[in-house]
């Protein structure tokens, strides 16, 4: 087999360990051999696919800043692997991994995920300029593909001025499993607590619904640099429980009982949005109806009945889709429709072979 470097900086952050090794899982001719700069705690298995930029060197730490601000020996770091083509995961990878794809001349595809592509910081001129800025123009000349997880950030990379032929929208897709047995008892959240997750929003809709006697389990799955002001906004709320981060398993064990996942997700003040929450893939896969906002990446084409879509930022709307979900007899026919929705479009197996496609087209 051949082998295709797969270039993310930090390998591999829990919360991306599973959508990310789903990309390559139907890999039969390139071999993903993952390159970065920083140890995060990656599975064992990945060991002996994977290589970290002046790992095992006194002088490690100055490898990396010169690879990272200079890509000095770029190329040399993975040369011995002999790839023949470059995947970077994220925009700024995209641009981190670009001394690599020239030196060895290779080409490169990145895949924007959301963030990426919308966070406008990323594109507004600072001094001193950072990897991403200075190198975005040579980004969009030199790379041979831009896979976007969604039309929407398809739609904000051409807004940024990448060329319309080197974008194609490649979902990530999500395993084949069986669908949740119930019984249903509970509204599921997964996700990051940071703003573009609407988290706000969705607790002042519980709040609205428990005004109208409506009060059923409420399970929030997640971390991040917002939890302790959610756990404040939420106090009098007495259904609703923060479970921290869930292993792919325990979420799992919490979609088997969800009513519906609920994606309340904002625009961020710096224009940070959602690309495609790989939760929603997985929820509908289970059956799990998705209550989604407009500004989730979800829209009600792609839905397919699979759920209901509501104004971004609006608790009202949001409450009385949660209460009308929640009604006897909505679910099923949601539930099944999410399934065959994602099994037709959203199957990791077909999505992984399509990008290794993909990848060996530009070669």
């Amino acid at each position: 087999m051949k082998a295709c470097l797969v270039y993310r900086d930090r390998l591999l952050p829990a919360s991306e360990q599973a959508f990310m090794r789903r990309q390559y899982m139907a890999f039969s001719q390139l071999r993903p051999y993952w390159v970065g700069c920083h140890r995060d705690n990656p599975p064992a298995d990945m060991a002996t696919t994977l290589r970290i930029i002046g790992e095992g060197s006194m002088l490690g730490p100055l490898r990396r800043l010169a690879f990272k601000q200079m890509g000095w020996r770029a190329g040399h770091a993975v040369a011995d692997l002999a790839p023949v083509v470059v995947h970077a995961q994220f925009g700024r990878g995209g641009a981190l991994a670009l001394p690599i794809a020239r030196q060895l001349g290779l080409p490169l595809v990145v895949t924007f995920h959301g963030g990426d592509a919308f966070k406008d910081r990323h594109y507004q001129k600072r001094f001193p300029a950072p990897i991403f800025q200075r190198r975005w123009q040579a980004l969009l000349d030199y790379s041979a593909l831009f896979v976007c997880v969604s039309d929407g950030v398809r739609d904000k990379l051409l807004e940024r001025g990448a060329p319309a032929h080197k974008l194609e929208v490649l979902s990530i897709g999500t395993e084949d499993v069986p669908p949740a047995r119930g019984p249903f008892d509970r509204l599921v959240f997964a996700g990051r607590f940071v703003e573009k997750k609407g988290l706000p929003v969705l607790l002042d809709a519980l709040r609205i619904l428990a005004g109208w006697g409506i009060t059923p389990p409420v399970v929030l799955a997640g971390d991040g640099p917002m939890r302790a002001a959610m756990e404040q906004q939420a106090q009098g709320v007495e259904h609703v429980c923060f479970a921290g981060w869930l292993s792919a398993g325990q979420l799992r064990q919490q979609l088997e009982h969800a009513v519906a996942l609920v994606v309340p997700s904002v625009r961020a003040a710096g224009g940070d949005r959602e690309g495609l929450p790989s939760v929603a893939a997985e929820a509908m896969m289970c059956g799990v109806p998705v209550v989604a906002s407009s500004e989730s990446g979800l829209d009600a084409a792609m839905l397919g009945g699979a759920g209901m879509v509501v104004p971004a930022g609006d608790a009202q709307a949001l409450a009385q889709a949660l209460a009308h979900i929640l009604q006897s007899g909505v679910r099923g026919g949601m539930g099944q429709a999410a399934r065959a929705v994602a099994r037709e479009q959203l199957r990791a197996q077909v999505q992984s072979a399509r990008l290794e496609q993909r990848l060996l087209s530009v070669l």
